[in-house]
């Protein structure tokens, strides 16, 4: 029947109807990644470079692979000879080849990956990151282009830095290095409220050909993030009623609590190196952002001044509550709760001024 398929096929359309000028060898992809949003456009781009615009009823499928019948559904199709021009492409979503997998299902994967046609491209997409031990894993890695798309840590500004920047890039839009730390104060690494408001920024840049400053990212984006940073200050200044109605804030606008979690964490895990690195000794604004991973030197100034008036000893005293919080929130404890009962805590011992 498959044989018969290609017969007509290859009947109905010249090789320059199919695309065949365009083609090269099999193409396998495997995403991965907790960033959503970045691996969907990524998805997207994919498919456009693939698919025929006016093919793509028939030679696009995706297919949900959580199970092996989904898995096995979307290898057979890729098998399937593409209508028209260009490719076709299965998109597996959501697989878990590379948590589990049995003999049978590796076995139709060898299978299909080694007989794959020229004419198709099979994308496997997952959220969690792949077992390395796995025989399945070693497959794809032999086999598939591999890309990682993970969440950057709230509190690896620099790598955060490089990414507004060259989002910025992507889209045309020149800012000030100013400018590119507050929009990740801003943002954080959210990507999706980043691609948003720099899509803003690029309305207004589109008007006036300029580069544009702190002052107009500050005009323009809505700083939800921001608020995360606030709180830490507040707790940074023992300010527990601010704090408090700032977690109420955060809360009610349903920002994920781990984000809120690993943005303290991360100003945190700041203020102590520079504190430390400044306890020492140490007065070079180049080795203490290098140390500190601040991407912009000037910024160390600012640090200085936000520790100046809290001990070193204060700072080590709030790493276990800001673990503890961290782990809680992960093993499932009432996110709202939580917060406020660490918050409370770290809000005592910031509370009382003591000497550098």
């Amino acid at each position: 029947m498959q044989k018969n398929a290609q017969i007509l096929y290859e009947s109905q359309f010249s090789k320059e109807e199919r695309g065949f000028e365009s083609l090269g060898t099999m193409a396998i992809y495997f995403y991965w990644g907790e960033d959503d949003f970045a691996l969907h456009k990524a998805v997207d781009k994919l498919r456009e470079s693939v698919i025929d615009p006016q093919w793509a009823s028939f030679n696009y499928d995706k297919i949900a692979a959580e199970r092996p019948e989904g898995v096995i559904e979307g290898l057979n199709q890729a098998m399937t000879p593409p209508f028209g021009a260009q490719r076709r492409l299965v998109w597996l979503c959501d697989t878990t080849v590379c948590q589990q997998c049995s003999e049978a299902l590796l076995a139709e994967l060898e299978r299909t990956f080694s007989a794959l046609p020229d004419t198709s491209v099979v994308l496997l997409t997952t959220r969690n990151k792949p077992d390395g031990r796995l025989k399945s894993t070693k497959l794809l890695q032999k086999h598939a282009e591999i890309k990682e798309f993970s969440l950057i840590p709230p509190w690896k500004e620099d790598l955060l830095a490089q990414q507004v920047k060259q989002a910025a890039f992507d889209l045309g839009v020149k800012l000030t290095p100013e400018g590119i730390d507050l929009l990740v104060d801003a943002v954080g690494n959210d990507t999706r409220l980043q691609d948003s408001e720099l899509r803003k920024l690029q309305l207004y840049a589109d008007s006036t050909q300029k580069t544009l400053s702190a002052d107009v990212v500050a005009a323009l984006v809505t700083a939800n993030t921001q608020n995360s940073f606030k709180l830490a200050d507040a707790i940074r200044e023992g300010d527990t009623g601010r704090a408090l109605a700032l977690v109420e804030d955060l809360i009610a606008r349903n920002e994920p609590p781990l984000v809120i979690a690993a943005t303290i964490i991360g100003r945190f895990r700041t203020w102590l190196w520079v504190k430390l690195m400044t306890a020492e000794g140490i007065r070079d604004e180049m080795a203490i952002a290098k140390a500190a991973e601040v991407p912009n030197p000037k910024r160390v100034y600012i640090l200085l001044k936000e520790v100046q008036s809290i001990s070193l000893h204060q700072l080590q005293k709030t790493l276990p509550i800001l673990l503890d919080l961290e782990v809680s929130l992960k093993q499932g404890s009432a996110a709202k709760t939580t917060l406020i009962a660490k918050v409370i805590e770290l809000c005592q011992i910031l509370r009382t001024v003591s000497r550098p």
